[in-house]
């Protein structure tokens, strides 16, 4: 059953799927703009028809706030050729990030689906942003513009936040996340992620609204809390790379952790290829 929140006056989130994705719809004079797409074609398809429920409106653009799969490989049910034809707006990195992960992991399920039997693959076709977005850019709805601002390598190095200034709306993707522990997936920056959202902290203002990438709406405070929570994590694992403890070794040395140690495996494995100067990544990890 779908979950509609209104967050601000012509602005909406739908939680959809299995994966808890906040899909958010702004009302715009000219029409509406989505942001993110789902975890398959499918996902996709049913995001576009319950919006469609709501509204006949045009659908201006469609906005990915990151590459991962659960925010993007319903690309194709509004990008060009959909019976929406919208623009895509993304981080420009995405398309080297779709070619070195999604790529990659999207192949292999192809060749053993046994990799992962839940996900609804057969008919994706990666669909990158037809607007690669590299600088902060505004778009015009119609009486409401949105503000596209591309982020330094954090949870990803395709983060990318929208602004609606008038609302004081922040759509944030997986930079914060609510209804899980926040993820480090394929691409992750764990060391530089409690940076980038100190960073977006000094803009926001008391009472602003912060839609996650997977949950409910929350406010600055709570984003104050999960970054202090990455920081600490951060600070932790330079200290036990300094100290020359594995790994393994690294989070065994606490049990205060603010999150899950079984959570944590891809932020010490990133932390330390970062620390020690070395590339990590070679596609094939699952995390959203």
């Amino acid at each position: 059953m779908a979950s509609w929140t209104s967050v601000a006056p012509g602005v909406h989130q739908l939680r959809a799927g299995v994966f808890d994705l906040s899909v958010v719809v702004i009302e715009g004079a000219e029409g509406l703009l989505v942001v993110d797409s789902g975890a398959d074609p499918d996902e996709g398809e049913e995001i576009l028809a319950q919006i469609r429920e709501r509204s006949d409106a045009p659908i201006l653009g469609l906005v990915n706030t990151h590459a991962h799969f659960d925010h993007t490989f319903g690309n194709q049910a509004f990008g060009p050729g959909s019976e929406t034809d919208a623009a895509i707006h993304g981080h420009a990195a995405i398309g080297e990030h779709f070619a070195a992960y999604e790529g990659p992991r999207l192949a292999a399920w192809r060749a053993d689906r046994s990799r992962e039997p839940d996900r609804r693959w057969d008919r994706v076709v990666l669909t990158p942003p037809t607007h690669p977005v590299d600088r902060a850019t505004g778009l015009d709805l119609g009486g409401r513009t949105a503000e596209l601002r591309p982020q330094p390598a954090a949870h990803t190095d395709t983060d990318l936040v929208l602004l609606l200034p008038a609302e004081r709306v922040w759509i944030v993707g997986d930079l914060v996340e609510e209804s899980g522990p926040p993820m480090y997936g394929s691409g992750s920056y764990p060391l530089a992620r409690p940076v980038v959202l100190e960073r977006l902290l000094d803009e926001m203002r008391p009472g602003d609204l912060v839609v996650p990438g997977h949950g409910a709406v929350v406010g600055p405070d709570f984003v104050a809390r999960q970054a202090g929570d990455l920081r600490l994590i951060a600070e932790r694992l330079i200290v036990a790379h300094g100290a020359g403890l594995e790994e393994g070794a690294a989070l065994a040395a606490h049990d205060d952790w603010p999150f899950d140690v079984a959570g944590l495996v891809g932020a010490v494995e990133r932390a330390y290829a970062a620390l020690d100067g070395r590339p990590l990544d070679d596609g094939s990890i699952d995390d959203a």
